[in-house]
């Protein structure tokens, strides 16, 4: 769909809209000329107080919040709008299967699942910005989207950028594929440091502004752990040619090595603005007003392997991929509870990763086949999670 002037309005739906991504889509409609966008359902958590101010600026046709309880809020918010309001996981999945044109999926955690698959069996594009729909149901999904005729476009910086880099005529020409991490706050600390990491500290990224939850990801690195399996199957590489580079600047997002040994790399501002934008404006471009990379000011470009030793959750991470099954739905569920337990100060910053090792070589990868398998293994893997995290807090 070209974005021309006299074209109709592009109706939006943004999942998660009172989030970092969700605040980012809705600044650049914003910013866009009158008439090129129109929403249509915003989605949000608990937050009924900021998805009514959201849903009265944009004239959306339907405002959801996910927790039934906020749902009162939300309609004395809004009464005498006209805009329709409702709340609770099925409300939600309601709402992602509207009529849009684009949908931003950026609910957190495995409880984008179903949203996600709602909006990708109504057709249309979706623009993937919860990468935990990939690592637990990437078959799951990307059928869905077969199915559909959906276009599904990756939102994740890192991904977005090995989307604009990939020649998908000839994937065989491609060697590599190299996603790039900060190494986030805790890129330098040896291990004695990192145990004493707290919250305030995880949380502190040194060039993202992200989330609490994908702050302490990033920290631990599990951030890449997880974009490592969404890109098995976002683009068409083995596992075993998917890289990650440590890279403090933030400057590089992605590249791809061909066969003629050429590298091309995807850069830019650290702003996710950007692969927001590309991907709400696909197939074409849209301006955007932010500060532009500066090479000569950045003065260098450094890229270094990950430790394994301090950063574990890479190992983790692949370790699941290769076993397949519901291996990457522990993985998921385990690092959600242990993360969500670290930020409540009941668990340690280094016993996330062991949380998550212990809930893998309990559960292994069992098999399964659709959606109520992989919501089974996940509240499993949360249960077993939540025991193995309290016994590390008693220790």
């Amino acid at each position: 769909m070209a974005l021309t002037p006299d074209a109709a309005p592009r109706r939006v739906t943004v999942l998660g809209s009172t989030g970092s991504v969700g605040r980012s889509t809705l600044a650049l409609l914003e910013a866009a000329p009158p008439g090129r966008f129109a929403v249509e359902a915003l989605v949000a958590g608990s937050d009924a107080a900021a998805l009514a101010a959201q849903a009265r600026r944009f004239g959306a046709r339907v405002a959801v919040v996910a927790d039934p309880a906020a749902l009162g809020a939300l309609r004395e918010a809004l009464a005498g709008t006209g805009i329709e309001t409702a709340g609770g996981p099925d409300a939600v999945a309601e709402a992602a299967s509207r009529p849009a044109d684009w949908t931003m999926a950026a609910i957190v955690g495995a409880a984008g699942l179903r949203p996600t698959l709602a909006a990708l069996e109504r057709g249309g594009v979706l623009a993937l910005a919860n990468k935990e729909s990939l690592v637990c149901a990437g078959a799951i999904v990307l059928a869905a989207a077969l199915r559909s005729g959906a276009t599904l476009l990756p939102v994740d910086s890192e991904h977005n950028a090995i989307f604009q880099a990939l020649d998908l005529r000839d994937p065989a020409m491609v060697e590599k594929i190299v996603l790039t991490a900060s190494g986030g706050p805790c890129r330098t600390m040896d291990q004695a440091e990192m145990r004493a990491v707290t919250p305030e500290i995880a949380v502190r990224h040194p060039v993202w502004k992200m989330g609490a939850k994908i702050s302490v990801d990033s920290a631990t690195m599990m951030n890449k752990g997880l974009e490592l399996i969404e890109a098995a199957h976002l683009f068409p590489v083995p596992e075993g040619r998917i890289e990650v580079l440590v890279h403090p600047q933030s400057a590089v997002h992605g590249l791809v090595q061909y066969a003629d040994g050429s590298l091309l790399a995807q850069l830019g501002t650290p702003d996710m603005r950007t692969p927001i934008a590309h991907a709400l404006a696909w197939p074409d471009r849209m301006a955007v007003a932010l500060p532009r990379l500066d090479l000569a000011a950045l003065g260098r470009l450094e890229f270094l392997p990950p430790d394994p030793v301090r950063f574990p959750a890479l190992r983790l991470s692949r370790d699941a991929l290769r076993a397949g099954g519901g291996a990457p739905v522990v993985l998921n569920a385990a690092n959600e509870v242990a993360v969500a337990l670290f930020l409540e100060r009941r668990l340690g910053f280094l016993d996330i990763a062991a949380v998550v090792e212990e809930a893998l070589d309990l559960l292994g990868a069992p098999h399964v086949r659709g959606l109520d398998d992989v919501l089974a293994l996940d509240a499993q893997a949360r249960r077993e999670a939540g025991r193995m995290a309290a016994r590390h807090a008693a220790a």
